[in-house]
């Protein structure tokens, strides 16, 4: 149990690469944490890390034993916790990396309904759009839209939205109403940087067409809020519009034609999930 319990501390300090982090986390002196490295490496016979002022690095043995190590130490973390489940609903702080406009748009309702089914989990969410490094900054899952990258990273597909176009009734009554996808090439288009080629499909039917625009943006609400203003015409999933399209300020334009559907996922660095991270994964899945 001594050796498991120094894995784990060792695997914190490989994460971070950084003493003084890892015993924070870990709520415990940076003194005591070196000290029980330092006995691990002199029990194993071989130098896990280089230590210098200024960084902490893994040596070539300290890699293979961090790889090993962590999967040890997250299977019985994962045992200790499926047990524990038998007593008690799934609890601790969920931290979440999400795109701003999908958490905005989806995710606020169903999180409030997930917050009051669990009361025991607390939850920290990062809105920003950058890409996050799950195991270094301690996040549990990433919520990413659009095919996730090759990596190591675990992807479970949550759903998959589908855009549609709507524009406002001034706008339309200016420019006139395009009946045929490629007919959008002569309208203002507000849309995404580096998203000029939109692809439509009905039915059978694919077709692709060079869009542009005064505007492009990456924040959902922003081209909402200049459709609204009669600025153009923007490809989105209706549920993003609800209350637009019930006041009339937006309308479908060539309803019967939709963008090519865009799939969300849910990313984790592990297959070996905590209960909390294996809850909220399941509950979008069958909510969203």
């Amino acid at each position: 149990m001594e050796l498991l319990k120094d894995m784990a501390l060792f695997v914190e300090v490989g994460k971070v690469m950084n003493f003084r982090k890892a015993a924070e986390s870990l709520d415990m002196p940076s003194s005591t944490l070196s000290r029980r490295i330092s006995k691990l490496e002199k029990a194993i016979g071989l130098r896990l890390l280089h230590r210098t002022t200024r960084k902490v690095e893994l040596t070539e043995a300290g890699q293979i034993y961090f790889e090993r190590c962590k999967r040890i130490v997250d299977e019985a973390k994962l045992a200790h916790e499926q047990l524990g489940e038998m007593l008690a609903q799934p609890s601790g702080l969920l931290r979440a990396s999400v795109p701003v406009d999908f958490a905005t748009i989806y995710l606020a309702p169903l999180l409030a309904e997930f917050a009051e089914q669990y009361p025991g989990i607390n939850f920290e969410l990062d809105l920003t759009p950058r890409q996050v490094d799950l195991i270094s900054e301690n996040v549990d899952v990433a919520i990413r839209m659009g095919e996730p990258p090759n990596s190591n990273l675990i992807a479970r597909k949550l759903t998959q939205l589908t855009g549609k176009l709507f524009a406002s009734p001034h706008y339309l009554a200016r420019a006139g109403s395009p009946n045929h996808p490629l007919q959008l090439a002569n309208h203002n288009c507000i849309g995404f940087p580096r998203s000029g080629n939109w692809v439509f499909q009905r039915g059978d039917e694919l077709v692709g067409v060079e869009v542009g625009g005064r505007f492009m943006l990456n924040n959902v609400g922003m081209m909402r809020r200049l459709a609204t203003l009669d600025q153009g015409v923007i490809m989105i999933p209706p549920q993003a519009i609800a209350e637009e399209l019930k006041l009339n300020l937006l309308i479908p334009v060539m309803p019967e034609w939709s963008g090519k559907p865009i799939p969300v996922y849910a990313l984790t660095e592990t297959r070996l999930l905590p209960a909390k991270t294996r809850c909220i994964i399941d509950f979008l899945r069958d909510n969203i």
